[in-house]
């Protein structure tokens, strides 16, 4: 009897606290910066703004890009900061959310950055 009330009572107080809630508190990032839109290198491409995304501490700039979205039909969820919280972007749609990774903006043959084109015009 004594170990059923334990149990009920840890499941009662983990329902209690079992609300997760994921943003960073380091401030509100700088104003975006102004930059020119290169033309659409495809027909499946989305334009992503660029924005300021926090790392240890404080706010990087991640330049705007053209991208394939991860599925047919995803939108794109720019990240936002609340005032108090900053929010990653991600991708969304009706096969779910898509988590943005960094590391995935540099995919060739997904992504397409102006200094593509100008590294191939170099060579």
């Amino acid at each position: 009897m004594k170990k059923t009330l334990m149990v009920l009572t840890l499941l009662a107080g983990g329902a209690a606290f079992g609300q997760v809630s994921i943003g960073i508190q380091i401030g509100a990032p700088p104003p975006p910066r102004v930059m020119v839109v290169p033309a659409r290198p495809g027909p499946d491409f989305v334009w992503i703004e660029g924005y300021w995304y926090p790392v240890g501490g404080r706010y990087r700039w991640h330049g705007g890009y053209w991208t394939r979205p991860p599925y047919g039909g995803a939108r794109w969820i720019g990240p936002r900061h609340d005032g108090q919280r900053f929010y990653a972007g991600y991708w969304d749609g009706d096969r779910g959310r898509w988590d943005h990774d960094h590391h995935w903006d540099k995919h060739r043959d997904r992504d397409w950055h102006d200094h593509d084109r100008h590294d191939r015009d170099r060579h």
